[in-house]
């Protein structure tokens, strides 16, 4: 599904841990179509059931030719580990994992460092649905090729301001951009071993290849 408001003729396409949330909140309260839930019933959560964050798929896209389209990127490294907390360590996400309930990936921990979760990324992808939503590749979202071509504007995370003006200038009302969904831990590539970081080398070089021209490879 892409996610569009018809009303101003706007298209998005989230790239999960790149300021997702932050961006429905955005767009549902310019959203004529959208009702939003009192205050003190909004979640994170509420604003991916408004507009649920879905795979590039390059026949849905085609439609919204004739609107403004733009997505968010973020910096690979920053990405993969933000999802790591949030999703891992502050959600405990993979305590719901019934692969690894009933003993499927037997080497595998529910409650990982990061060393260990990041040198068996993949089969914690398989062992958790969430897991691999959340560090898919780039391009599964943001289209094949140079993904320059799928959109009018390309934002990085830290130019949120900047998409906030872009917004009110297409809505032609004031669009103010909410922290939505920060995690509380922090942690970086200076953070993981050396055999760690040789393990996500072949991640890292295609994701910065899909993001060439936003972010450097730091493992380059």
């Amino acid at each position: 599904m892409v996610i569009a408001v018809d009303a101003h003729r706007i298209a998005y396409m989230a790239l999960p841990k790149a300021g997702c949330s932050s961006v429905k909140a955005a767009l549902a309260r310019t959203d004529p179509a959208v009702t939003i839930p009192p205050a003190d019933q909004i979640r994170t959560e509420t604003w991916h059931s408004i507009y649920p964050t879905q795979r590039f798929r390059a026949h849905r896209w085609q439609v919204y030719g004739d609107y403004w389209r733009f997505c968010v990127v973020r910096d690979p490294a920053k990405r993969l580990m933000s999802g790591f907390v949030d999703r891992v360590v502050e959600r405990g996400e993979l305590a719901h994992s019934r692969r690894l309930a009933r003993g499927d990936f037997p080497h595998l921990s529910t409650t990982p460092d990061p060393d260990h979760f990041f040198q068996h990324l993949w089969d914690y992808a398989e062992a958790s649905s969430v897991v691999k939503h959340h560090v898919a590749e780039a391009w599964l979202f943001l289209g094949p090729g140079d993904i320059r071509r799928h959109y009018h504007r390309i934002f990085k995370t830290e130019e949120m301001g900047l998409l906030a003006e872009a917004l009110s200038a297409v809505t032609r009302q004031p669009v103010t951009m909410p922290r939505e969904n920060r995690t509380r831990t922090k942690l970086t590539l200076d953070d993981l071993s050396p055999a760690t970081l040789d393990a996500l080398r072949p991640y890292f070089a295609k994701e910065y290849e899909t993001l060439a021209g936003f972010y450097d490879n730091p493992l380059a």
